[in-house]
């Protein structure tokens, strides 16, 4: 590809790190239609562990994270964007032929790796460019594309598997990495130029993982971002399960899933107008309140008042606003413990995403292990979650910027 040498729009460069974070959302939202399908053909006896198809993904991408942003940090965000692309392409390869349950989760730990380049070094991208509040609004307008791809990835993942068979959803994948990052490569010069650039130090990057650490706005976000990775992953790996097994209705899940991610995609503008007005910590607060209250009312509802099979339109509106909730705190977290680092961003983006996501994931993949055939076991940890994240944004330090 011939390098860019004008820079694109603030429009154009939005829709890309959106796209590019995207990535992560259609590799696992396209496979939820699959997950009944792969448990009846490799894991018969026990259905819940098909869960870790989606968990294993975000697992790799935590380990792959903490190597992807240091790594930008010394040869630029671009190089370390095509290499994770590459492990991307080989792991949904070896996915697509494994014969066993284990080596398909194997092979998504591999793809997952390789999505860490999109995840974090956009995210670093975008920390070049902007920062404070303007860089929470860039992140909140990318999360409207992000968006778009959970409504429309179980439908195409659908289509998939009934044309094709759900291993060919791993060849959607792979055309899918080929044009984001061809896009760009093509429009979007480096935003680390060489004298900006870091060498290769181990002592440096000891010393960078320590700073980024010693922040109390950093420590304090990890741990929250940790609570709402694990309820978000927790629902997204029972959703289908859910729908199938609790209300019926496994027939309609890709509909209703596209129906709750369109109704929870204005929550990204709507955050990036909001945050220039109120700011970040205050955003997160108000998000984790609502969270709270509303799994506390579901919680009490599908625990003492519905029957089985009942309150299928309470369930959607609850997990809408758990879908909703990582909109409305995700990006103005990243930004608050990004502030005060941008001198190191790719490093402190990679220990954050890198321990938030795979205490998230390790998170999820015990509250799906929970599911019994109800929402109960989902909304009772979210709640737990919410409150302890509700509890950590109170000690959250005031910055200049943050509001």
């Amino acid at each position: 590809m011939t390098p860019a040498s004008k820079s694109p729009s603030k429009l154009e460069f939005t829709a890309m790190m959106g796209v590019l974070f995207a990535t992560i959302a259609f590799s696992m939202d396209a496979m939820l239609p699959a997950l009944p399908q792969i448990a009846a053909e490799l894991s018969p006896d026990d259905i819940n562990r098909a869960q870790l198809i989606l968990t294993s993904f975000i697992f790799g991408m935590g380990i792959g994270i903490f190597i992807a942003g240091p790594i930008s940090d010394a040869l630029g965000r671009k190089p370390v964007i095509y290499l994770g692309a590459g492990f991307y392409a080989l792991g949904a390869i070896l996915a697509h032929y494994a014969p066993s349950l284990e080596l398909v989760l194997a092979a998504r730990v591999l793809q997952g790796i390789g999505a860490a380049g999109p995840r974090v070094v956009t995210l670093a991208m975008v920390r070049d460019l902007y920062q404070g509040r303007a860089m929470a609004q860039i992140v909140s307008y990318a999360m409207l594309v992000f968006t778009i791809f959970p409504a429309i990835a179980p439908l195409i993942g659908a289509a998939i598997i009934a044309g094709f068979g759900w291993r060919a959803i791993f060849v959607a994948f792979l055309v899918f990495i080929l044009l984001s990052v061809s896009w760009l490569g093509l429009r979007q010069p480096e935003t680390l130029p060489p004298e900006r650039r870091q060498k290769p130090n181990l002592a440096a990057l000891k010393s960078a993982i320590s700073t980024a650490l010693g922040m109390r706005q950093m420590q304090l976000s990890i741990l929250v971002q940790t609570c709402i990775f694990g309820a978000l992953f927790g629902v997204i790996s029972s959703i289908q399960q859910v729908f199938d097994l609790s209300f019926g209705r496994g027939a309609e899940f890709p509909f209703w899933f596209c129906a709750i991610a369109l109704m929870a995609a204005p929550s990204g503008p709507i955050n990036g107008k909001m945050v220039m007005r109120f700011g970040m910590r205050a955003m997160v607060r108000g998000t984790l309140f609502v969270v709270l209250f509303n799994s506390s009312i579901a919680l009490l509802a599908f625990g003492l008042i519905f029957e089985a099979g009942q309150g299928f339109a309470l369930y959607i509106a609850w997990t809408l606003t758990i879908f909703a909730a990582a909109a409305f705190t995700l990006g103005n977290l990243n930004a608050l413990a990004l502030e005060p680092l941008g001198h190191i961003a790719g490093t402190a983006s990679s220990v954050m995403g890198a321990i938030a996501t795979i205490g998230g994931a390790v998170l999820g993949a015990i509250v799906g292990q929970f599911f019994d055939g109800t929402p109960l076991p989902l909304i009772s940890f979210a709640l737990i979650f919410a409150a302890i994240a509700v509890g950590l944004m109170q000690m959250m330090p005031k910055s200049e910027q943050a509001g």
